[in-house]
């Protein structure tokens, strides 16, 4: 997109996970079911399972009327996550060109420069209202991407969005992005992450303890892990700050 726009907008849309799970409708998650490709004894299975399900309470030893459950999804259960996947399926930017990234519970709306435009309306989706869920914009965020231009060509970032904050960096799936693309920071928490630990195994030795007790530790089975995330998110070792020999100079400190 940003090969076509001076800038692109990326939304991090929160709905809460925990909150999916109690207020999903058993007739709304079913009809989607319905429509989904699977064999006709696994939705049976499923109906079977959300069916003739009710609760009371017990208070002093005095119980309730018993209620019909009709919404919620038993947290714990094999069947909660694909349930959101399966209810969060048919979400869609109103939008054509925008784009939109979901993984389990976290969402992405993509709105190239052009279409910046669109955002507000995108937020008032109809979607949420429709699956009985709720958009949390006190923990829904704002990225600005901006193609690199030469010095005195910045783009001017779009005005803000109503009660959605912006900010300079944003983590996705355990990796933290800037809005200059770069995941130096990630890197950086990683190796000062790496650090600490190292500290504590010294500390620990300085106290008595044996190096090869240490050594046999699961700690520094996590050495060969973060020396492949710093490669592949930082590129070859001559190109970036944290190369191989920072990485030998901290495992020699240890």
């Amino acid at each position: 997109m940003l090969t076509k726009s001076p800038y692109v907008r990326v939304i991090a849309l929160y709905i809460d996970f925990s909150k999916v799970f109690d207020t999903s409708r058993h007739c709304t998650l079913l009809h989607k079911l319905s429509t989904i490709s699977i064999p006709h004894e696994v939705y049976n299975w499923i109906r079977d399972f959300f069916d003739n399900r009710s609760h009371c309470t017990k208070l002093c030893g005095e119980f309730s009327d018993f209620i019909d459950i009709l919404t919620s999804v038993i947290q714990g259960s094999v069947i909660g996550p694909a349930s959101y996947v399966v209810h969060a399926g048919d979400l869609r930017p109103i939008t054509e060109s925008n784009g939109m990234v979901k993984y389990a519970d976290d969402t992405y709306l993509i709105v190239p420069g052009d279409n910046s435009h669109s955002c507000e309306d995108e937020l008032k989706h109809q979607w949420a209202a429709v699956n009985n869920l709720h958009l949390n914009q006190s923990k829904t965020v704002e990225i600005i991407f901006s193609a690199r231009c030469r010095r005195g060509n910045e783009v001017e970032p779009p005005p803000t969005l109503p009660n959605i904050e912006r900010v300079s960096g944003i983590k996705s799936l355990g990796v933290t992005i800037s809005n200059q693309l770069s995941m130096s920071g990630h890197v950086t928490s990683l190796l000062n992450s790496c650090a600490s630990v190292l500290y504590a195994l010294r500390t620990l030795r300085a106290h008595g303890m044996r190096q090869d007790s240490c050594m046999k530790s699961s700690v520094p089975r996590f050495w060969p892990s973060y020396y492949r995330v710093a490669q592949k998110t930082t590129g070859p070792p001559s190109h970036c700050k944290y190369s191989e020999n920072s990485m030998t100079e901290l495992r020699g400190n240890w």
